[in-house]
């Protein structure tokens, strides 16, 4: 028997290598390793010692498939969704980035609002309509939402005003059917500045709305 996992080692390795190979992001060219690939492959490795020492080499190769999707879980569900929103958002002006198994979605105020406003611009409904879309496709996660602005004028201003606007998002999310108890609203006001308020173009870049996709632990 251990003659016979021994035997089975060389095609383990194989499998956790190409687990932890990087893929090329075909929207941003960036190199990334998926983490559904690397804790799949860890996934393998655990289940094919386990197997292995059960039922020699056909036990570590069945433990490797097993561990293998049990590992990828919920990181190989978040590159599902990352996909799709890529696919989705495309060419709108809506950023993506992932952090883990979190997904950020940032959308600049020269798409969603007018100036001191917080009703949504009419061009930006098909964009909304289009994360919606993807929301309701992959529901396992927790939604929250966060307005911020620039740091022209006050909080007592600001603060209200980027509630409002994270408000407006929400509502027509739940309008596309989007649950409204996977959300949490958030106004930040001119705080956590991606951008140089001491110019127009880094005051643009800070008046925004952040949806962040993170993990529903009651789920997983």
């Amino acid at each position: 028997m251990i003659k016979s996992f021994r035997n089975a080692l060389p095609l383990l390795f194989v499998a956790v290598f190409m687990a932890g190979c990087q893929t090329t992001d075909p929207y941003t060219g960036e190199q990334k390793t998926q983490n559904a690939a690397k804790y799949g492959g860890l996934g393998a490795l655990a289940g094919a010692v386990i197997g292995g020492i059960a039922d020699g080499s056909e036990g570590a190769l069945k433990g490797a498939a097993i561990g293998g999707a049990a590992g990828a879980g919920y990181g190989y569900y978040t590159d599902r969704q990352e996909t799709k929103l890529r696919q989705e958002l495309r060419g709108t002006g809506v950023q993506v980035s992932r952090q883990g198994d979190n997904l950020k979605l940032i959308m600049p105020s020269n798409i969603t609002f007018d100036s001191s406003q917080a009703e949504i611009k009419s061009s930006f409904y098909p964009v909304l309509g289009s994360v919606a879309k993807v929301m309701n496709e992959f529901n396992k996660n927790r939604i929250e939402i966060r307005g911020y602005t620039d740091s022209t004028g006050n909080p007592k201003i600001n603060n209200p005003l980027s509630l409002s606007r994270a408000e407006s998002v929400a509502k027509y999310l739940v309008a596309q059917k989007v649950s409204a108890g996977r959300m949490k609203i958030y106004g930040m006001g001119a705080s956590n500045p991606i951008g140089d308020n001491e110019t127009e173009s880094g005051k643009a870049m800070n008046r925004r709305v952040e949806i962040d996709l993170v993990p529903d632990l009651r789920q997983n």
